[in-house]
């Protein structure tokens, strides 16, 4: 069935880089979105991501220069910093393993059920361990080389693998949340450029965490929005086998 509204908010999402400041954006409706980017798909249903709500304006202010000026910074009412957390890895273990304990209650647990237990009592520290030496990643990267002699598997060993993998998720939300902005009628720019170290310094998050963009927020103008919208052509990505 065709979703003209879904195809609507589609076609009307834009990165806008100028934001009306006569416009507010209540924050309800940034609430509501940060609600439906919790519910995006991440890996393994982890979730290892925090979703910082500047609203102060010395904050803002300080997050500007940051971006390297950038007028959907400048401009904006509200800015989302989206950020990865690897080292929760531990704890959000934790807390899907008590969910399914909480299922189980004091029933024989299903085969699904089982398989969760050892999926987050087993599986997620053997993908997720790290240590000085690196011999976490050593033993993962022995065991893909040798089970992907046999079978197919997936081929994860270090840091690297890691961290793709908790950036796709934390994407994926922010692209929720900015889908979800444009359906509620305000505007969006994901930020890609700004100093990383900088901006963890400023919101003195710790060590483990890794800044994934920066959306700026507000009520689009039509000065915000540089060029048309243009793509390569589909069948020059589109690929039917």
């Amino acid at each position: 069935m065709y979703t003209a509204e879904f195809d609507q908010i589609i076609q009307s999402r834009r990165s806008n880089r100028r934001f009306d400041p006569n416009v507010e954006v209540p924050d309800d409706v940034i609430k509501r979105s940060l609600e439906r980017a919790i519910l995006a798909p991440n890996s393994s249903n982890m979730q290892l991501w925090e979703f910082y709500w500047i609203t102060s304006a010395e904050l803002k202010q300080s997050l500007v220069p940051l971006c390297f000026g950038q007028s959907a910074a400048r401009t904006a009412k509200h800015m989302m910093v989206f950020v990865t957390r690897r080292d929760l890895w531990r704890q959000r273990a934790a807390w899907n393993l008590a969910k399914i304990k909480e299922g189980i209650g004091d029933q024989e647990p299903t085969i699904l059920q089982k398989r969760g237990l050892d999926y987050y009592g087993k599986l997620m520290p053997l993908v997720y361990r790290r240590d000085l030496f690196g011999l976490s990643s050593l033993l993962r990267k022995t065991i893909c080389f040798v089970m992907g002699l046999v079978k197919p598997f997936m081929r994860m060993g270090g840091n690297a693998d890691q961290r793709v993998m908790v950036h796709k998720s934390c994407a994926l939300a922010a692209q929720t949340f900015m889908l979800s902005l444009t359906a509620e009628g305000y505007a969006s720019c994901p930020m890609e450029g700004f100093d990383g170290v900088r901006v963890k310094k400023l919101l003195q998050l710790p060590r483990g965490a890794e800044v994934n963009m920066i959306v700026g927020i507000g009520k689009g103008t039509s000065e915000g929005i540089y060029n048309p919208r243009i793509r390569v052509p589909f069948e020059e990505v589109v690929f039917v086998k």
